[in-house]
């Protein structure tokens, strides 16, 4: 919408012409979600703290959960409320790719909703129940998949870039459907893992929506693209703003997610969130080094997959346990520890994913 505004403006100043550049909208998205995310946050506090819309903690969890019950949760709605209206102020509302990344995110988010409203408002332990979490996922997943791949107006957008490997890009044709549903319901389900303790999936969710940023911003540049040999995407080059967005809002949510945390992101937070990062990767056509950058989200989700089928398979428990942030904790490490540590690990793997761009 101010992108609007300032196209009409810059007929009378052509000073204006700055708010063309992707790169001064990115900063701006970033400043603006992280702005709504401050200005907003204590007052979406205070109404959930009114509500008592407090989390429950599980009984068989590290005791030191257990003074977290009743903290508030649904704290994801903040961090959706920001990074849309950045999006809307500061993104190119004509281009396709923004309006699938808010409609994904925003969808995933309802998902999330409803399960945190049986739990917290209804009181029902279980949620939205598994079985129909998941539907309503590969539902929205399926779809997303198929609209892209029907609209496609470009062969790069449905070829496989592999990293770290320059010469070999294949065609996927129809398996870029089931391609795209597994980026974006494993991402979904990856980040809703890791939202264990105070700050844990945050933080990572900013670093890899960071990275993202510049993949779009290089793949939607015909001449970056050319120099550091990845597949052009006319137009794709808009969703930095909407990562950058991304990054303002999770900073302004981290600021009262910090351990201890005054809010809880809940379900419409994570699922939204992992949803975000997995579209913005098929988008970009980086869906591997989502799988190298958010290697925290993947191994906290194989540690649940692990321990589930061990414990069917043999009625043995691998880890402690799942996901594995718990196990750590049962192990004696304080929490701030578990959180740094992996924060530290997620950087380490961002630059790992990032170095692909020119390692090829």
């Amino acid at each position: 919408m101010l992108l609007w505004l300032t196209e009409i403006l810059l007929h009378y100043y052509s000073g204006f012409n700055v708010f063309q550049y992707i790169t001064m909208r990115g900063i701006l998205g970033a400043l603006t979600s992280l702005f709504i995310a401050l200005l907003v946050g204590p007052a979406l506090i205070r109404s959930l703290n009114k509500y008592q819309i407090g989390q429950t903690v599980r009984d068989d969890g590290p005791e030191s959960h257990l003074s977290k019950a009743g903290t508030p949760t649904m704290g994801g709605l903040l961090i959706l409320i920001s990074v849309i209206v950045s999006t809307l102020c500061w993104a190119d509302l004509s281009n396709r790719f923004i309006w699938v990344a808010m409609l994904v995110t925003l969808a995933f988010g309802g998902i999330g909703w409803v399960d945190d409203y049986r739990k917290v408002v209804r009181r029902d332990p279980k949620g939205l129940a598994p079985r129909w979490k998941y539907l309503w996922q590969s539902v929205f997943a399926l779809i997303t998949a198929i609209l892209l791949f029907a609209s496609a107006v470009s062969p790069n957008e449905t070829r496989l870039l592999i990293p770290f490997v320059k010469s070999f890009s294949p065609e996927l044709g129809w398996f870029y459907v089931v391609l795209c549903y597994f980026v974006i319901v494993g991402a979904s389900n990856g980040v809703n893992m890791t939202d264990g303790l105070d700050g844990l999936a945050i933080l990572p969710t900013v670093m890899v929506a960071g990275a993202l940023a510049i993949f779009a911003y290089v793949t939607g540049h015909m001449n970056f693209a050319n120099y550091l040999g990845i597949p052009y995407i006319p137009g794709v080059g808009e969703i930095t703003v909407f990562c950058c967005a991304i990054v303002g809002a999770g900073l302004g949510f981290l600021w009262f997610n910090t351990y201890p945390a005054q809010v809880f992101m809940g379900d419409i937070g994570a699922l939204s969130m992992g949803a975000a990062l997995g579209i913005v990767a098929v988008m970009v056509r980086q869906e591997l080094a989502l799988f190298i950058m958010g290697g925290v989200f993947v191994i906290e989700t194989v540690s649940v997959i692990l321990q589930v089928g061990s414990f069917k398979l043999t009625g043995k428990r691998i880890f402690q346990m799942a996901p594995l942030h718990h196990h750590y904790e049962l192990k004696g490490w304080p929490e701030p520890r578990v959180i740094v540590r992996f924060w530290i690990i997620t950087f380490i793997l961002v630059l790992i994913g990032l170095s692909s761009l020119k390692i090829r």
